[in-house]
């Protein structure tokens, strides 16, 4: 079965058999909880619908999700890790539930004609065995059996194998039922066991019953609904008959290229570096703009790709390649998600920028590494980081631009680093340099000026004030992934550095410009008032550059919460005007590149 067919299949069972209404997949970035980076799962986008707020498309809902995980990023290249996947999801917002849910995925799983024709012989499944917080899952048992699976294929598994969620820390959560297909050959064993590796997970049927809370309760949600997830590449693995993902048409071409490049042969290593590119070319190719950079999306972005250069080293490819292999995923994955083609210049330059910043880098840090590795005369099986000055691992990042988890990895596969605490020791020499280099760099910045500002003259506290209308006014014309990458204001302008990938247009200029020059007529009070990081970010103030904050922060919000008037609220030092009346108006005088993925604005106010 190919892959277009497999989704499209999936979508139509619903929609014309059970009167769900097809919805587009989200963004890669979760628009409702902050407490992780990405959309792990397919219930990140719908959190508000299934806590109870209306659909506009009803209480049956089907479509596919874009995902990222990287939790498990040393275990890519086996046959079941992927960082980038799709879940084909099924929900019923507070409409059926256990029975009506089980009853759905096992058609679809074994109809020959509307489904996939998997033989009920070949299918086991486990349920939810209780514990303190819920008791054992009774009725998706009965399902089951009502069904026709005999009990030695039905097992009662614990809350790490059969218990869905949070997605995040707290949220809808609840039992699940999973469905295993038998891979191995001949006919399956009579009895499950959820350990045997050829009984694979297909499809996981999430009965979310409860909410968990911040003080890590599970309170019965008003609410129950059925979020199912079934792993696009793993049932495409499965209906092929492949033994991994990469056999599949998803990775075919592209491990056709790395075949054609590499100078040497490892299946994990062309593993690694394929599904890390796709991984990299949807977070390049997402609607909100990942690029990379040194924090959050950005950095693991930029992991991803580095990882993937490291490992084409390894392989023996000293061409620039990983442009090629994004290109084979777009026009792979284009008919279905056009965002990828849309964004296709964009995807490329970004990539080939950060080769040809990383392949110079890399070149060198493993030749250093190499050099120090060859004067340390230490038996092989009494190898440990600690044999090491303890400001190697610092220097290879400070002066030659190694990350510390590419010099891991690289320990790590030549038996110098054999356990957890190897790492934490080595985190450990790092983090105390850094610390200390942070320090020397605060002191001598201190000297120079504070925060990016010239003086704390009234020019200046304006101009700063400008930056903080500047700030909300980007976000509104050009989207929420925009954020501070920096600033420098003098007496006559400011400077302000922005994540955005694109150069803005004529009109996003002026519309920015408008809306500063708005607030600033609006005559807006600006207060500001001191309260703990936990407390600003509840009220919904903006954050950055975390590590520089101490217990306590000032907040600055420029309008009257009272009156609902606020335009922006940032965590921030000061100085400022006191009414953005103060600054006249505002023009913007130039947009620039300033680096990979950052944008920098200079503009004056009114005199």
């Amino acid at each position: 079965m190919k892959a277009n067919e497999l989704r499209r299949k999936f979508i139509d069972f619903f929609v014309r058999n059970y009167n769900h209404k097809e919805i587009k997949g989200s963004s890669l970035i979760p628009e409702n909880d902050p407490t992780v980076l990405f959309t792990t799962a397919g219930m990140h986008p719908l959190v508000p619908f299934l806590m109870g707020a209306p659909h506009p498309s009803g209480k049956r809902l089907v479509d596919v999700q874009k995902c990222i995980r990287t939790d498990d990023i040393d275990e890519v290249g086996d046959a079941c890790h992927l960082t980038f996947f799709e879940m084909l999801g099924n929900w019923s917002l507070g409409d059926y539930f256990k029975e009506g849910a089980i009853q759905m995925s096992y058609e679809f799983l074994t109809d020959k004609e509307n489904g996939l024709g998997l033989p009920k012989s070949m299918l086991a499944v486990s349920c939810f065995a209780g514990d303190e917080n819920a008791p054992r899952d009774n009725e998706a048992y009965e399902v089951w059996k009502k069904l026709g699976i005999e009990d030695g294929r039905i097992a009662f598994l614990p809350k790490k194998n059969n218990w869905w969620g949070p997605a995040g820390q707290t949220g809808p959560c609840g039992p699940d039922t999973e469905m295993f297909y038998w891979t191995g050959s001949g006919s399956a064993p009579e009895k499950f066991d959820s350990e045997d590796p050829l009984w694979v997970e297909i499809w996981n049927d999430v009965f979310m019953q409860y909410n968990k809370t911040a003080e890590g309760k599970y309170e019965p949600l008003k609410q129950t609904n059925v979020d199912t997830g079934m792993g696009f590449e793993r049932v495409l693995t499965v209906l092929n008959g492949a033994a991994s993902p990469f056999e599949t048409e998803l990775f075919e071409e592209a491990m056709k290229e790395i075949n054609t490049l590499k100078k040497s042969s490892n299946i994990v290593y062309e593993s690694i570096i394929a599904d890390h590119l796709r991984a990299a070319t949807f977070m390049l190719g997402d609607e909100k703009g990942i690029t990379p950079s040194n924090t959050d999306q950005g950095y693991i972005l930029r992991r991803l790709i580095r990882r993937a250069i490291r490992y084409g080293k390894k392989l023996g490819i000293e061409e620039n390649f990983i442009v090629k292999i994004a290109d084979i995923y777009i026009k792979t994955y284009g008919d279905f998600y056009t965002d990828l083609e849309k964004n296709k210049s964009k995807i490329l330059e970004e990539l080939d920028q950060e080769e040809q910043k990383f392949s110079q880098t890399i070149n060198k840090g493993l030749v250093i590494l190499s050099k120090q590795l060859e004067r340390m005369d230490v038996d092989e099986s009494e190898r440990n980081p600690q044999y090491f000055e303890e400001n190697f691992f610092f220097e290879m990042f400070a002066t030659y631009g190694f990350p510390l988890e590419l010099t891991m990895e690289e320990l790590q596969e030549k038996g110098w680093i054999r356990s957890q605490k190897d790492k934490e020791y080595i985190i450990e020499k790092f983090n105390n340099h850094f610390i200390k280099h942070q320090e020397l760099s605060k002191a001598g910045a201190e000297k120079k000026f504070s925060g990016g500002l010239a003086d704390h003259s009234e020019e200046v506290s304006k101009l700063h004030t400008a930056t903080h209308l500047l700030h909300a006014a980007l976000r509104q014309v050009l989207g929420t992934h925009v954020e501070q990458r920096g600033s420098n204001i003098t007496a006559e302008r400011l400077r302000f550095d922005f994540s955005h990938a694109e150069k803005m247009t004529p009109e996003q200029i002026k519309k920015v410009e408008e809306i500063v020059n708005e607030e600033i007529k609006k005559a807006l009070p600006i207060t500001c008032d001191e309260m703990s990081v936990d407390e600003a970010k509840a009220k919904g103030a903006m954050g950055l550059f975390e590590s520089k904050y101490g217990e306590k922060v000032k907040v600055y919000t420029m309008g009257d919460p009272v009156n609902n008037t606020v335009f922006s609220m940032e965590i921030c030092g000061g100085p400022h005007a006191e009414n953005t009346a103060d600054l006249k108006s505002f023009k913007i005088l130039k947009e620039e590149s300033s680096s990979s993925g950052v944008r920098r604005i200079k503009a004056v106010i009114g005199q």
